[in-house]
């Protein structure tokens, strides 16, 4: 951006534009009276004035009046543009007021404070909102005006406060107060300089120092220091700006890591800490502290880094780059309208083939808003129903950087607040959870082979989630609880068995809000509403039945549960098995568990005289109808595709398949007219009344044809296994 408002453009009723040297480009009389607020949007194509007269002004960047868009009798203290620079929140008294920039769309406005609200600020990230008052308090608001945060009363009113870029930490200033503060709002630190009240913040773009305007005329400037990084038996601390210090809890060993700049961003994940500096990115080996892979970045403001068991990703204000573990560039995906700057942790999502991205620009509402009048006893009501909004999902190849092809965006009914991808198993069977608006769970795949996506729900209100670092283990914080799904993937193949498959334990251990922080193991780390980090272990057994799922082990899985005797690790041993079509295993499982529907059902499978029918009745088993029809079909079986839908009372698609195919057509009729008999009704259906006119129904008949085509089917069933076996001998 080439101006900025400077400072002296809140004594008198002008600002100035100013270069970067400092040199007065251009003075705006803005406001009558004091200009006490001005802020440029995200992209730095506008700026937005308050002033002492009430009033607020969006003018353009050479300095022209584009509009006014607020008038009030009060004082307007401090205003912030909306995330998307769409909507402007302004003080007004003891209220804040969220303003679209479009004339018809709804402004929200609310109480903040009991005293006059003197700043506020709204981060693009996280999209939280950020005010602070007379009355002493600094509080944590959603984009809607719920309160998510409310400090205790301070000695003094907080006269400034500031997002970090990433919108992970804040900053308040008061008279002789700096505190760091977590985006939940409990604190980090607390200092008392001795400088008067600090009236106002500014962070760096890298978020590392933060700079402090004060009542005694200086500056002063931070360090955010002391931060922690966990995994396994390693602990690691910024010491200093350009210092860590790697303590093994093990041996207690400790070995002190130097840099040449500072750093920005560092992350601890599968024996790997990756580390960003303004310059360079360090790539250390837990197994060798003393010899880093180090490489060059083309810009200093990483704001955000991933790892997966093979790769890492590091995002900055330019894009997203994935890296090995050996420092060499594997892809950087993009997508148009791609905002680097706006993506955290919690919409972009790594894992050994795949990156998942909520695309932010893509969010969309669905249908036109709808305008309703009524009119009752000489008033009339005006109500403007306004579309949900939609998000889509994105996804990417690592090794190419370019869209999946086969699989499309996925597109959510409602707007998706986090991502996580399942770390475990072939690409062909990745997995995304995914949070939406309203705290639902859902679960679908990656790759859909140009079909529908399924997206299953497998939970509500979940505030906080994180898969399993060495198994598809999902764990998650729903309401005041701790859930584990040991198989959510069962809900694909049986989702009756999905209740079966949970791991709750009581939140009474948790205090307010519980954020998990990572799934490593048997440990799941969670960050208390307070800031306190707290330990929640989880039995070891379904990881171990994962692993022998993956190795076909499937004695030693029965093993494993027989001596667990949870019917919980039952369960997850049916849809394991049922999954990966190992239906004697899942026919045990399902009768530990008492399930002898399924169980009758799997012994029917068991007894089709070919593949095909037996992969087709698995796929039913599923809910899969349409799939199991297309096998059975491709198979050249059509009696028995015909057969699924009879048995699914399906009578029309029934019928279709018989007359298409110019087979079955009586084999129809015949049950269709069972079907009404028994239940004492009379065809109604103009097709099925057709062709009962001119086709006979004979019971012996139908039975020697359904005969002949499974004796047909198990003798080509029969011969395929014969060549089968001297290929195999050959």
């Amino acid at each position: 951006m080439d101006s900025y408002v400077s400072s002296s453009a809140y004594i008198r009723w002008k600002f100035h534009l100013a270069s970067k040297i400092g040199r007065i480009e251009k003075s705006v009389e803005a406001h009558k009276g004091a200009v006490l607020a001005g802020r440029w949007n995200y992209d730095g194509t506008a700026l937005i004035t308050a002033g002492e007269d009430g009033q607020i002004k969006i003018w353009s960047k050479s300095g022209m009046l584009r509009s006014t868009l607020a008038s009030q009798g009060s004082p307007v203290y401090s205003v912030a543009w909306g995330p998307d620079s769409d909507r402007i929140l302004y003080t007004s008294g003891r209220q804040l007021v969220i303003k679209p920039l479009q004339p018809i769309a709804k402004v929200i406005q609310w109480k903040a404070h009991d005293g006059i609200v003197l700043k506020v600020d709204w981060n693009s990230v996280n999209g939280l909102i950020l005010s602070g008052g007379e009355d002493c308090k600094y509080k944590v608001w959603d984009s809607f005006g719920r309160l998510l945060y409310s400090s205790s009363s301070h000695d003094y009113p907080i006269t400034s406060l500031s997002w970090a870029p990433d919108g992970e930490v804040f900053a308040v200033g008061s008279f002789n107060t700096l505190r760091l503060c977590d985006k939940t709002g409990w604190s980090y630190a607390l200092e008392k300089p001795n400088t008067g009240s600090v009236f106002s913040l500014a962070w760096s773009a890298d978020g590392t120092q933060l700079a402090g305007a004060c009542g005694n005329g200086h500056v002063i400037f931070a360090h955010v220091v002391e931060q922690h990084w966990e995994w396994k038996n390693f602990v690691i601390t910024l010491t200093k700006r350009r210092t860590m210090q790697v303590r093994n809890v093990m041996d207690d060993a400790v070995d002190v890591l130097e840099f040449r700049d500072r750093v920005i961003k560092a992350s601890l994940a599968y024996g790997h800490l990756v580390v960003a500096t303004s310059l360079q990115c360090y790539v250390y080996n837990s197994r060798n502290w003393n010899t880093p892979l180090i490489f060059d970045l083309k810009e200093g403001t990483v704001s955000l880094i991933l790892q997966a068991e093979k790769h890492f990703l590091l995002v900055d204000g330019a894009g997203l780059y994935t890296f090995s573990y050996e420092g060499r560039l594997i892809s950087s995906p993009k997508f148009p309208g791609m905002r680097a700057d706006i993506l955290n942790a919690q919409v972009v999502s790594l894992s050994n083939d795949t990156i998942a991205i909520r695309d932010k620009s893509d969010e969309k509402g669905e249908g036109e808003a709808v305008t309703t009048t009524i009119t009752k006893i000489g008033w009339t009501f005006v109500m403007f129903l306004f579309p949900f909004s939609s998000s889509v999902i994105l996804f990417f190849d690592v090794l190419t950087g370019k869209a999946l092809s086969d699989g499309r965006p996925l597109t959510h009914k409602l707007e998706v607040v986090e991502v996580a991808l399942d770390q475990c198993g072939p690409s062909t069977e990745r997995k995304i959870a995914l949070v939406d608006k309203n705290r639902d769970l859902y679960l679908t795949s990656v790759r859909h082979l140009g079909r529908e996506p399924k997206i299953c729900k497998i939970g509500s209100m979940v505030h906080s989630m994180a898969w399993n670092d060495g198994g598809n283990i999902l764990c998650g914080v729903q309401d005041d609880q701790l859930t584990v799904w040991y198989y959510p993937s069962v809900v694909f193949t049986d989702k009756e068995l999905l209740p079966k498959t949970l791991y709750i334990k009581d939140g009474s251990e948790f205090s307010r809000s519980p954020h998990i922080l990572s799934y490593v193991g048997t440990k799941v780390t969670l960050r208390q509403g307070d800031g306190s980090l707290v330990y929640s272990s989880v039995p070891p057994y379904p990881a171990l039945l994962h692993e022998y799922s993956t190795s076909a082990r499937w004695e030693d899985a029965l093993r494993l549960c027989r001596f667990a005797k949870d019917l919980s690790l039952w369960a997850c041993l049916a849809g394991l098995a049922m999954a990966n079509r190992e239906l004697t295993t899942a026919e045990m499982a399902y009768a530990a568990i008492g399930e002898l529907p399924r169980v009758q059902y799997i012994n029917f499978i068991k007894e089709q005289p070919s593949k095909e029918s037996s992969l087709a009745h698995m796929l039913m088993f599923s809910g899969q109808v349409q799939e199991a029809e297309a096998t059975l079909l491709q198979a050249g079986l059509i009696y028995q595709a015909i057969q699924v839908n009879i048995d699914l009372f399906n009578w029309e698609r029934a019928l279709e398949l018989a007359v298409k195919h110019k087979t079955h057509v009586d084999t129809v009729l015949a049950y269709r007219q069972k079907f009404l008999h028994k239940f004492g009704r009379k065809e109604t259906n103009k097709r099925f009344l057709q062709y009962a006119e001119g086709v006979e129904v004979d019971w012996e008949k139908i039975q020697a044809k359904i005969e002949m085509e499974l004796s047909k089917e198990r003798e080509k069933a029969a011969n395929a296994s014969v060549r089968s076996s001297l290929a195999s001998r050959r």
